[in-house]
C-alpha cells in the first residue's frame, strides 16, 4: 500500500485562485477535496493510497479540518519541507511506499534521497478535478 503525502503549500500555491487571502481556508478546502477523492477511489491512479497525509505550514496550520477516514493533517511546527522529509524517512523505514506530491525541486531531491517517490501537483489536481 502507498501513503500519499501532500505538500499542501505547494499544491495550493500551484493555482492562483486567491488562496493567499485565506491560507487556512485554502488548506481546509484541499483537505475536504482529498477526503472526498479518496473515498470515491479517484486517488487510485496515485498508487491506491491506504492513507493520505496533508502537510500544512505557517498560517495554514490554523485550518479547521473535519475528520475523514484515511486522511490526516500534519501541522508542521516550522518548515513543511523538513516535516515531509522526516515523515518520508519514518514511513520508508517502516516498509511503506511513499508518494509525495510537490513541485518543489529541492524537496523532490530530498524525498527521493529518503526513499520516497514524487509526482507534481498537476497529477493530484486532475484527480481532484474529477469530483
Amino acid at each position: 500500500m502507498t501513503v500519499l503525502v501532500v505538500d499542501g503549500a505547494n499544491v495550493v500555491g500551484s493555482r492562483p485562485d486567491g488562496w493567499w487571502r485565506d491560507r487556512a481556508g485554502a488548506a481546509a478546502r484541499l483537505a475536504t477535496r482529498l477526503g472526498a477523492a479518496s473515498a470515491a477511489g479517484l486517488l487510485d491512479p496515485l498508487g491506491a493510497p491506504s492513507r493520505v497525509v496533508l502537510v500544512v505550514e505557517g498560517a495554514a496550520r490554523a485550518a479547521e479540518v473535519e475528520p475523514v477516514a484515511g486522511l490526516s493533517l500534519l501541522r508542521a511546527p516550522a518548515d513543511g519541507d523538513a516535516a515531509i522529509v522526516d515523515l518520508v524517512g519514518e514511513l520508508v523505514a517502516g516498509g511503506e511506499r511513499v508518494l509525495v506530491v510537490t513541485a518543489d525541486r529541492g524537496l523532490r531531491s530530498r524525498v527521493t534521497e529518503a526513499g520516497g517517490e514524487v509526482v507534481g501537483p498537476g497529477v493530484l489536481l486532475r484527480a481532484l478535478d474529477a469530483l
